[in-house]
């Protein structure tokens, strides 16, 4: 039977992971940095492994099949468990959000994955991993493309301790990578007011432009364009909840609501595409999933991908609606 490993199951987001698992018919694995918190969680099987443990890393590699790391910010547990589960011989599946971690990771990682016959996914979230999907789903309709915007609306987001640091994190650093004239942009990009006409009932939307997720790094990968860029509504950040809601219990931070849409411009024709659902999070947790049980069932090549890059963008979304992820619209054509 496939062991699915869950770094990080006694956060949010592990154990909306590791309730879907088990709802899958799943074994599992429950891992992290707090043997008292795995122990309280009550699973027969757990595995405490630090993170600066590059030992318990491992052998929590060795006796599972695929690793999923929920612990961010993983600008800190990224690295040492992805190189844990290449060595192990586990697929990896991550939610992280910070480009700079996901491009070190197709930088260093893409060969030792392949050699050791592990595919390697980072990104596999909300932020990043469903943008990335779309907008491979909606750029595979236009020949030529000029441009890929990915524009996220969310509301009543409230954050858990790890996505405020990694906010913090995002939003502090001054070097940004961009995807402009065909190639990646490394450097200091000065954030401009935007508006993105997102489909009613949404309508125009003052917007963060560009924000630091991984998009322009995983979008040209799998779908050629000049230029590539996300956006995030300003009014996200402007909602008090979001930074004061590290204690709320699960059914409150479930009540958020989201809209993801991807414009692309071509040089004859445009097209675009939606998604839009409630509680991101469990959205993130249910793509996660997805994509591990599909690495398990050898879907996905050896090496390092992005989740557009590694699977069928329009199957994948389409199994994440029948699961209640959210509702899609793929994709309007003029």
């Amino acid at each position: 039977m496939t062991i699915y490993a869950i770094y990080g199951a006694t956060g949010h987001t592990g154990r909306l992971v590791t309730a879907d698992l088990l709802a899958r018919g799943k074994e599992i694995i429950l891992s992290g940095r707090d043997p008292d918190a795995l122990a309280a969680l009550g699973h027969s099987r757990i595995h405490p492994a630090a993170v600066d443990d590059p030992v318990a890393l491992r052998a929590l590699a060795e006796s599972a099949d695929v690793v999923i790391n929920c612990a961010g910010p993983f600008a800190a547990t990224g690295l040492p468990v992805t190189r844990a589960a290449i060595e192990g011989g586990a697929h990896y599946v991550d939610h992280s959000v910070e480009i700079h971690h996901v491009r070190e990771v197709f930088d260093t990682l893409a060969d030792p994955a392949q050699r050791a016959g592990v595919t390697v996914l980072p990104s596999v979230s909300f932020y990043g991993g469903l943008g990335d999907l779309l907008a491979g789903a909606v750029g595979r309709t236009v020949s030529d493309i000029d441009r890929v915007t990915v524009a996220y609306s969310v509301t009543n987001w409230k954050m858990t301790h790890g996505a405020v640091e990694t906010a913090r994190l995002l939003f502090a650093g001054t070097e940004r990578i961009g995807f402009e004239n065909g190639e990646l942009q490394v450097g200091f990009v000065e954030p401009r007011n935007a508006v993105f006409a997102f489909p009613p009932p949404l309508g125009p939307r003052a917007m963060i432009a560009p924000v630091p997720f991984p998009e322009p790094l995983t979008v040209p990968r799998h779908t050629p364009a000049r230029s590539v860029e996300a956006q995030l509504t300003s009014r996200t950040f402007e909602e008090e909840q979001a930074f004061t809601s590290e204690q709320v219990d699960g059914a409150a931070r479930a009540d958020s609501e989201f809209t993801v849409a991807v414009q692309i411009l071509g040089a004859r024709d445009t097209a675009a595409g939606q998604l839009h659902g409630h509680d991101l999070w469990r959205a993130a947790a249910l793509a996660s999933v997805e994509a591990a049980v599909r690495v398990a069932g050898g879907a996905a090549k050896p090496g390092v991908a992005s989740p557009a890059e590694a699977f069928d963008a329009v199957d994948f979304l389409r199994a994440l609606a029948e699961r209640g992820a959210f509702t899609l619209d793929l994709p309007t054509r003029r």
